[in-house]
């Protein structure tokens, strides 16, 4: 796989990650262990891409006491646990170390800086330049976003790994704040157990709070539509003896909101995407069924909206609508 333009690689880079265990992650092949980022930056530059930092070598090396550490740009973070997983993704519990003396201090802003140190870590395996665009585009979608009710994207890394074999991939590290009271899904598997449900308070709070951050979304010129809305999207963080707080997550199917459909090919085409994209439960009718002729826009999120707002009413609705899938018609 040739080199890819917008990705530095350093000359010192002869190792393959073969994925997380459970104290980390582990490495084959020679790749330089316990080094610092100015240790690791001979041989190679550093490139920006889509306004952020991206460095050449963000390697993975296996510290002494078994734990593994991880290298975005200047910042460096031990890997506690796996927190969740889908597809070629794998979601870390991650803890800043005490950056090293010759790195630059990390820009970031004083609201998202953890208390204790935590973050959750993305880690996104990309085996080919279709992958590649998609988490460019996730990045930059993520990062024109900023309100209270959006997952923010704290910073990020893509660099690309040789295999023993020679070849090329890619492998991208997105770090977020970490929500470990899970989503609308998660609590509701917890709920449902226990034969619990929202009050009528919480479950307007929440929708609230989904309604706010899509505001957020739709405001801008063209306006962002999520395309993905659904109780698996939402976070929620509980405090004792305060109303929850509502967090929209995952902007990987995110583009912009406002198509114009003009034949039967274009209909077609945002169908077959829409399939990819879009969680069929949730899925907006014009979506599933696009006419020759259409303007589509960000009213599919609202239709989405009102989904999520349905199932969360009642718990098992979550159920019911996440594994229905014979018609348009949302069964109870």
């Amino acid at each position: 796989m040739k080199q890819d333009p917008e990705v530095t690689v350093r000359a010192d880079l002869r190792s393959q990650t073969t994925g997380p265990t459970a104290s980390g992650f582990r490495t084959q092949g020679d790749a330089r262990r316990g080094s610092s980022p100015a240790a690791r930056s001979r041989g190679g530059g550093r490139t920006r891409s889509m306004g952020c930092s991206i460095s050449g070598l963000n390697a993975l090396y296996d510290a002494a006491t078994g734990g593994g550490d991880v290298w975005i740009n200047e910042r460096r973070f031990r890997v506690l646990r796996q927190i969740g997983e889908g597809g070629f993704a794998f979601v870390y519990l991650v803890r800043e170390q005490q950056p090293a003396s010759d790195a630059a201090p990390a820009r970031r802003h004083s609201a998202h800086v953890s208390e204790d140190g935590t973050y959750a870590m993305k880690k996104v395996l990309i085996q080919s330049k279709e992958q590649l665009d998609l988490v460019r585009e996730e990045i930059r979608v993520s990062s024109l976003f900023n309100h209270p009710n959006l997952l923010p994207l704290l910073d990020h890394a893509i660099i690309a790994v040789k295999s023993t074999q020679g070849d090329w991939s890619h492998e991208a590290y997105l770090l977020f704040p970490v929500h470990l009271d899970g989503t609308l899904f998660d609590n509701a598997n917890v709920m449902l157990s226990r034969k619990e449900f929202y009050s009528t308070a919480d479950v307007l709070q929440i929708f609230r709070q989904m309604c706010e951050g899509l505001k957020h979304m739709h405001s801008f010129d063209p306006p962002y539509a999520h395309n993905d809305v659904k109780p698996g999207n939402v976070l929620i963080t509980r405090r004792k003896g305060q109303a929850p707080v509502a967090t929209l997550m995952d902007f990987g199917s995110a583009r912009p909101a406002r198509k114009q459909i003009r034949s039967r090919s274009e209909a077609l085409q945002l169908q077959e995407w829409a399939a990819e994209h879009c969680s069929a439960p949730y899925r907006a009718p014009e979506l599933w069924d696009c006419p020759s002729h259409a303007d589509i826009d960000e009213r599919t999120d609202i239709w989405s909206l009102g989904c999520t707002l349905y199932a969360i009413i009642n718990t098992d609705n979550i159920y019911s609508i996440y594994y229905w899938k014979s018609d348009y018609t949302i069964k109870n």
